[in-house]
C-alpha cells in the first residue's frame, strides 16, 4: 500500500507540473505577450502581387503610332473562387451571356462549334500552327489513336470534363474553354482569360449576375491595340498566351529574368509574330511588385509598391507608314486593273504581288507590302477564311516569297561583263533573233535587234547579247557577282526572311540528278533556271547598283527608345555588306542602260510608263517564265544622278515587265511629292 501511495503522489507531481507549465505559457501568452499577438492577428496576412508593366509602342520612322497600349476590360475565371461540382454550368451560362451580347471568348478548339461535328482544317489556333498539327495535338490531349473520328474526340473530352449530362451543343462550348483553361495551366495561382476587350455594357451584365457566376471576375486591363491594323500586318505582328509548352521552353530563361522581373508567368501574353515576337524582349517590360496586408478579417489595412514596374523599350522602324500605305493601295489597284483590262492569259490571271522600297544609301526598307493582306481588326475572325485561301494572305511575299528574276537579272551580268573585261560599253554582238551556238538548243529573243550594245541590250532586253555575253563569263562569274550583289543572300532583316537561291551547278545538283552544261548558263544569264529571289532582295541588288557597287545591310528597325521617348537606347547604323570595285565607267554604262529603259522612246520597255516622270529614273523590267503564266517583276531607282530610293515590283501572273512600273510611280510620287500619290490614274497608259 505504501508503495502504491508513493506512486500516486508522484503522478499527482507530475500532473500538477505539467499543468504548471501551461499555466505559465498561457500567462506568458495572455499576460505578457497579448498586447503583440493581438496585434498580429488583426494585422493578419501578407501577400505579394506582380504589377504588370506596359508593353513597349512599335512606331514608324516618323513617330506615327503602329502598335500601342490601351486600358480595356477583360473576363477572367479564379480557380480559388469556382467550385469544382460547378464550374461546367458557370462556364456554359457565361458563354451564353456573352453570346447574347455580341461578345467573342477564347475558344481554339479545331471542331465547328455546331453540330455536324466536324475537325475544321482551317480554324485559327493560337500559334497558327498547320491544320494537321492541331487536330494531331489535340487527339494527343483526348487521348485517343490518331486515325481517331471527331466523334471519338468529343466523347473523351465529354467524359473528361463531366459533361455527360449536357447537350451536344452545350458540351461542345464548355469543352472549348475548358480545353484551352488546360492548355494555359489555370490553377489557383494563374487565373484564365475568358474573354478579352469586352464592353462596358458586357461588364455590367456580368456583374449582375455576380451571384450566379462565381469564380467570375471582369478586371481592368492592358490591351495591345494596332493603330492601323490594315498597315503592314505583317511586319508589325501580334501578341498572344502563352501556352503550356511555350512555358516550359521559357523555364530556363526565365532563371535570368526572374533576376530583373521580366520573368513569363502562364498568364501571361507573348510576342507571336513579326516585330512583336522578334524584339519581344526589348518590348517586354520589368514587373513590379505590390506588399499588401490583410487583416483577420480579410480586409486590406495595407498595399505598398515595393518594386516600380519598368515599362519595355519602344521600336522605332524604318518603314514610312504613309508610303507603306500607298504602295499596298497601289499594288492592289494595279492587279484589280490587269484583271478587269487584260486578255485571258495575258495579265487577267494577276491576282498577287509585292512591293518594296528601300532608301539606297542606308539600307533602310521605307515600304514592304505584300497583296492579298489582311487586317488585324478582323484577324480572329477570318483566321479561317485566310487560311485557306490559296493565295496565302498571311505570307508576306516581300521577304518571304521567291520568284524568278528573269530579265531584271541583267544589269548584273551587264556589270560582270563589263568588271571581267567580256565586253565594253561599245562591244556589239549581233542579235539575229534566235541563239545557235549550240546544235540542238536554240533560245530565242523576242526580237530580231541586230548589232546591239549593252547600253542598248539593256534598254530593250535583248536575250541575245545576255546569252552571249552570259557564255563567255561562265556560270561561276555570274554567280559570284550575283551573290556579291546580294542575290540569294541574307538581307540584313530583322525578321524571318528566304534567303532563295542562285543559278549554279550546286543549285542545279539539289534539284535534279542531270549534269550542268552550258545551255543552263546562258539560261541563267536572262534570270530564268534556278535564279529565285525575295523582292527585298531585288530591291537591295537594285540600290547597289545605283551606289556603284556598295551593297548595304537592310534594315527594319530604326531605333529603340525608352517608353517616354526621351532616351535613345540604341540606332541602328547603316552598315556596308559588301563593295564591288570597278571603274566608274562600268557601273556608269549599267545605269545609263537603265536609264535609257525609261526614257528613250524608241524601244524603252518602260518608257510609256515614267518617259514623262520630272525625276529621271533608272529601271530594268522583267518577264520570268512560270509554269503557267509570266510573272511581271521591276526594279528601279531615282533620281539617276543622286540615287535616294530603289524599288522592286512583283506581280505574279503579270505577264509583262512594265505592268509594275504604275507601282512604282505612285510610290515615288509619294516619296519625291508627298501628298501627291493615287490622286489620278497611272494604271492603263498604253505600252
Amino acid at each position: 500500500m505504501r508503495k502504491q501511495g508513493l506512486r500516486t503522489t508522484a503522478l499527482l507531481c507530475l500532473v500538477l507540473a505539467v499543468f504548471a507549465v501551461y499555466g505559465l505559457e498561457l500567462y506568458q501568452v495572455q499576460v505578457v505577450q497579448g498586447a503583440a499577438y493581438l496585434q498580429a492577428l488583426d494585422a493578419g496576412t501578407t501577400k505579394e502581387q506582380i504589377i504588370p508593366a506596359a508593353r513597349g509602342e512599335i512606331l514608324d520612322r516618323n513617330g506615327e503610332p503602329l502598335a500601342i497600349n490601351t486600358t480595356g476590360y477583360q473576363v477572367v475565371l479564379d480557380r480559388v473562387y469556382l467550385p469544382r461540382d460547378g464550374q461546367n454550368r458557370i462556364i456554359l451560362g457565361l458563354t451564353q451571356l456573352l453570346s447574347a451580347a455580341g461578345e467573342e471568348w477564347t475558344d481554339n478548339l479545331p471542331i465547328t462549334r455546331t453540330p455536324p461535328f466536324r475537325f475544321l482544317e482551317d480554324e485559327p489556333g493560337a500559334e497558327e500552327t498547320p491544320y494537321a498539327a492541331r487536330v494531331s495535338r489535340l487527339k494527343k490531349d483526348a487521348d485517343v489513336a490518331p486515325y481517331a473520328s471527331v466523334d471519338d474526340v468529343l466523347y473523351n473530352l465529354a467524359k473528361r470534363y463531366g459533361l455527360e449530362d449536357f447537350s451536344p451543343a452545350d458540351q461542345r462550348a464548355v469543352m472549348g474553354v475548358r480545353y484551352e483553361m488546360e492548355r494555359r495551366g489555370f490553377s489557383a495561382s494563374t487565373r484564365y482569360t475568358f474573354a478579352e476587350n469586352v464592353s462596358i455594357s458586357t461588364v455590367a451584365k456580368v456583374k449582375e449576375r455576380g451571384f450566379d457566376l462565381q469564380g467570375v471576375d471582369v478586371e481592368e486591363s492592358s490591351l495591345r491595340q494596332y493603330v492601323s491594323g490594315s498597315i503592314m500586318p505583317h511586319i508589325v505582328g501580334y501578341i498572344g498566351p502563352i501556352y503550356q509548352e511555350e512555358y516550359q521552353q521559357l523555364q530556363e530563361k526565365n532563371e535570368e529574368l526572374s533576376k530583373i522581373n521580366k520573368d513569363y508567368k502562364l498568364n501571361d501574353t507573348i510576342g507571336k509574330a513579326g516585330v512583336e515576337l522578334a524584339f519581344e524582349e526589348t518590348l517586354r517590360g520589368s514587373s513590379g511588385i505590390r506588399r499588401i496586408t490583410l487583416n483577420s478579417s480579410g480586409d486590406v489595412v495595407d498595399s505598398q509598391t515595393v518594386v516600380e514596374p519598368v515599362p519595355g523599350n519602344t521600336v522605332v522602324l524604318t518603314i514610312d507608314s504613309e508610303l507603306q500605305r500607298v504602295a499596298q493601295t497601289a499594288l492592289e489597284n494595279q492587279i484589280a486593273y490587269l484583271q478587269a483590262t487584260s486578255e485571258e492569259g495575258k495579265g487577267r490571271e494577276a491576282d498577287a504581288g509585292a512591293a518594296v522600297a528601300i532608301h539606297c544609301k542606308t539600307g533602310e526598307i521605307l515600304a514592304a507590302a505584300t497583296y492579298p493582306s489582311y487586317d488585324m481588326d478582323t484577324f480572329k475572325r477570318a483566321y479561317s477564311t485566310l487560311l485557306a485561301d490559296e493565295r496565302h494572305p498571311l505570307v508576306n511575299r516581300a521577304y518571304q516569297g521567291t520568284y524568278a528574276a528573269g530579265s531584271c537579272f541583267k544589269p548584273c551580268v551587264a556589270l560582270a561583263g563589263l568588271a571581267e573585261g567580256i565586253i565594253t560599253p561599245s562591244t556589239t554582238i549581233q542579235c539575229t533573233g534566235v541563239y545557235t551556238r549550240f546544235e540542238t538548243y536554240h533560245p530565242k529573243c523576242l526580237y530580231v535587234n541586230g548589232f546591239i550594245n549593252v547600253l542598248d541590250a539593256l534598254k530593250v532586253s535583248c536575250n541575245y547579247f545576255f546569252y552571249e555575253t552570259g557564255y563567255q563569263l561562265g556560270i561561276d562569274r555570274i554567280e559570284r557577282y550575283a551573290t556579291r550583289l546580294g542575290l540569294g543572300q541574307p538581307t540584313g532583316l530583322e525578321l524571318p526572311e528566304l534567303i532563295g537561291e542562285v543559278s549554279s551547278p550546286e543549285t542545279k545538283a539539289k534539284h535534279e540528278a542531270d549534269p550542268w552544261w552550258d545551255g543552263d548558263t546562258v539560261q541563267s544569264a536572262i534570270g530564268q533556271l534556278y535564279n529565285n529571289f525575295t523582292p527585298l532582295q531585288l530591291a537591295n541588288y537594285t540600290a547597289a547598283i545605283a551606289n556603284r557597287g556598295r551593297r548595304m545591310q537592310a534594315h527594319i528597325v530604326r531605333s529603340v527608345e525608352s517608353y517616354s521617348r526621351e532616351e535613345t537606347v540604341s540606332v541602328t547604323r547603316p552598315t556596308i555588306a559588301e563593295t564591288i570595285s570597278a571603274p566608274d565607267e562600268v557601273f556608269g554604262a549599267v545605269i545609263e542602260g537603265m536609264r535609257r529603259v525609261t526614257r528613250d522612246p524608241s524601244g524603252g520597255t518602260a518608257y510609256a510608263y515614267l518617259g514623262d516622270y520630272p525625276i529621271e529614273i533608272a529601271a530594268k523590267t522583267g518577264t520570268p517564265e512560270t509554269k503557267q503564266f509570266p510573272n511581271s517583276v521591276f526594279i528601279c531607282f531615282a533620281p539617276v544622278e543622286e540615287p535616294e530610293i530603289a524599288v522592286c515590283v512583283v506581280i505574279e501572273d503579270g505577264w509583262h515587265g512594265y505592268t509594275g512600273a504604275p507601282v512604282a510611280r505612285e510610290i515615288f510620287n509619294q516619296y519625291f511629292f508627298p501628298g501627291t500619290a493615287l490622286q489620278s490614274p497611272t494604271v492603263g497608259t498604253s505600252s
